[in-house]
């Protein structure tokens, strides 16, 4: 599908040799366990993929469940989905803490009708306190249809005292 063709700088880190997952692989799948337990993402049709370092993907289906009157996708799911791939993207930096979304800015461009949809993010600055990342959601025809910039703080929330972080953490 077109859709799922974007190049990508990021590599899928790989298991490491003997005690299974690196540091940073072990967070990374943490993430994305974190991602597939939160409640909200049981209305959506989708899955986090963490890249690499600073780079995450969300792949989902737009459904006429969730068009408008006017028989598109809302732009409630543009929002979640950029918004999603932005944190995650941020939050492939921070070990210890669950990141906050502060700001979000969002450029619609194309209506989604359905399909397979990408959202795909990407760290841009910051570690400490504040993070910058931004994401494009890119359609079934591999269309740029929405781009997003967000700005994430840190919570006092840890990521290890969350269920589907900490479930995913523990090496198997």
């Amino acid at each position: 599908m077109a859709c799922c063709a974007m190049s990508s700088t990021g590599t899928r880190p790989e298991l490491s040799t003997g005690s299974g997952l690196s540091g940073a692989a072990l967070h990374w799948r943490a993430l994305e366990g974190l991602y597939a337990s939160a409640p909200v993402n049981a209305l959506f049709k989708s899955s986090l993929e963490v890249l690499g370092e600073g780079h995450a993907r969300i792949q989902f289906e737009i459904d006429p469940g969730l068009f408008h009157a006017a028989g598109a996708a809302h732009g409630t799911v543009f929002f979640k989905m950029l918004d999603d791939a932005a944190f995650y993207a941020a939050n492939t930096m921070i070990t210890d803490r669950f990141l906050l979304t502060s700001a979000f800015n969002l450029h619609l461009t194309k209506p989604l009708r359905g399909g397979t949809a990408i959202a795909e993010g990407r760290w841009i600055s910051g570690r400490r306190r504040v993070l910058v990342a931004e994401s494009r959601l890119i359609d079934a025809d591999g269309e740029e249809a929405a781009r997003g910039t967000g700005t994430f703080v840190r919570s006092r929330i840890a990521l290890s005292s969350l269920p589907g972080y900490a479930s995913a953490a523990v090496p198997r």
